[in-house]
Order: structure tokens, then sequence, then C-alpha cells
């Protein structure tokens, strides 16, 4: 069975609307944006201050509390973004909120039935793309002097971690950081600002629009200028493989698969070292 599209307003027209009504479209793309970028880092901040306080800095040396930091960090920014803003702008807006269905959510979030073999064929093709074009953008922002390619990322776990530690930083690192990164940026937000901007300008303005907005926060929340080109390009194949699909399945599968490349050559080849 053929898999629906990212919406169902691609179908539609779109419409003149007026320039009033276009500043607004705008004005609310930009909240959102400002939204999920803000949830997103205030999360790991806020956990990690109240971790401090209660554990003490030095309790971030153990991988049990380095994950345990993780998974609450995403299940906050998960909560902030995908479930208040509905409640609030029902709330602003003065009507009764009306919790949607199962169905409902989990299609608009591109979760919508499971993942299929196209998914996964999908997923190793859009892991050569990506890492062409991410190989074309350092080389590109190489020539600049403030930009150091070489950099580590701080991941936040000792590249010499051994055994059951080292099962706790890949569950982190290559199982629930791409689900969560993937629910927020190219589940929520890309179907939030595709389907408003689809009323202004249709396709595929809108599609290009919406995935350079989705990537450019994607990268700016990483806090690091060489993480961020990279992931920048790796967004620019995962909202087009949730524009392809409808879902982002083959998007968390690429995500895992680049995590796991990372993983295996930082921890088990010790090349971060």
């Amino acid at each position: 069975m053929a898999k629906t599209k990212t919406s169902d307003k691609t179908k539609q027209a779109p419409k003149n609307l007026p320039k009033k009504q276009r500043w607004k479209t705008a004005f609310e793309i930009l909240l959102l944006l400002i939204w999920v970028g803000v949830t997103v880092i205030a999360s790991q901040f806020v956990v990690g201050f109240l971790m401090i306080l209660i554990l003490g800095t030095e309790a971030f040396d153990k991988p049990v509390v380095t994950a345990f930091y993780s998974a609450i960090s995403y299940s906050l920014a998960l909560f902030l973004t995908v479930y208040v803003p509905p409640k609030l702008l029902t709330k602003w807006r003065g009507d009764k909120y009306q919790k949607p269905s199962k169905a409902e959510t989990r299609e608009k979030l591109g979760l919508k039935g499971w993942p299929t073999w196209t998914d996964i064929g999908l997923a190793p093709v859009g892991f050569v793309v990506y890492m062409l074009l991410a190989a074309g953008l350092v080389a590109l922002f190489s020539q600049f002097s403030w930009f150091d390619a070489g950099e580590a990322q701080d991941v936040g776990f000792n590249t010499f971690i051994m055994g059951f530690d080292r099962v706790l930083a890949f569950f982190t690192l290559v199982a629930v950081a791409p689900v969560a990164e993937e629910i927020i940026f190219r589940g929520w937000l890309y179907e939030k600002i595709r389907s408003k901007l689809w009323n202004e300008m249709g396709h595929p303005a809108a599609i290009i629009i919406t995935t350079l907005l989705v990537s450019m926060l994607f990268g700016l929340v990483h806090m690091q200028w060489n993480v961020g080109v990279n992931v920048f390009a790796m967004s620019i194949v995962l909202c087009a493989l949730r524009e392809i699909t409808g879902t982002i399945y083959a998007g968390i599968l690429l995500h895992m698969l680049k995590n796991g490349v990372a993983f295996y050559l930082l921890y088990m080849l010790g090349m971060g070292a």
C-alpha cells in the first residue's frame, strides 16, 4: 500500500492570501523556530543544572548518569515541543483544547504505519548522499579561518569507556538521540512549517524553504560550527526522505546509521582519543 504524503494539503492549491495574513504566517513560523530551538537547548541546560545541583559535577563522569541525563533531556524537549504548543495556542485563541487522536498525532509526526522495505533501502542511499553533500559544504567552509573542520564534538561520554558503559553510550547516541531529534525536527517542526507555507506558495517552494529553515535550526542547536555544517547537510537529506516517503522512518534509520558509524570510530577504533 502506498504511503500518504507528508500532508493532505499537498492536494490543495495555494491560496492568494492578503499581505497581513502573509506577515502573520511569517511571524508564526518564526515563533515555531524559536520555540523548538529554545526548548531543545533549554531542556539540556535545565536538566543538567538540576542534576549537577543534586548529584554534583563529578557525577557526569559516570556513563549511567550521562545516559540518564540525555534520556530526560530529550523527553522534556519532546514534551515541550509536541504537546505544549497546541494547548498554549488554543488557550491564546480562547478555544477549548481538543486532544487529537493517536492516529492523527502519529501521522502529523511522520510516524504513520510502520517502517517499510523502502525506508530501509532509502536509508543507506540517503547516507551516501548526505556524506557527499557534507564533504562539499565542509570543504567550502574550510576556506574561512574561523572554521575548524577537525574540532571534536563533545557527545558526553568518555572515549575510553568499556563494557556496559559502552552499551549505555551506544543506546543513548545511536537509538535515543536519532528518534527524539527526528520526531522534533523532521516530524513536528517540518510538518508545522510546511503546512503553513503551502497556503502561501504551494509546491515546491514550501518544501525548499521548510527544508532550509529546519536544517539551519538543526545545525544551530548543535552549537558548534563544524558539527552544525555537517548536520545541516544531513538534515537536507532527512527532509527529502520525509517528503519522499511521507514518514520519518527512513530518516531515523539514516540518523542511526550516521551515529552508529561515529560511535564505531570513536569508541571501537578510538579515533576520537
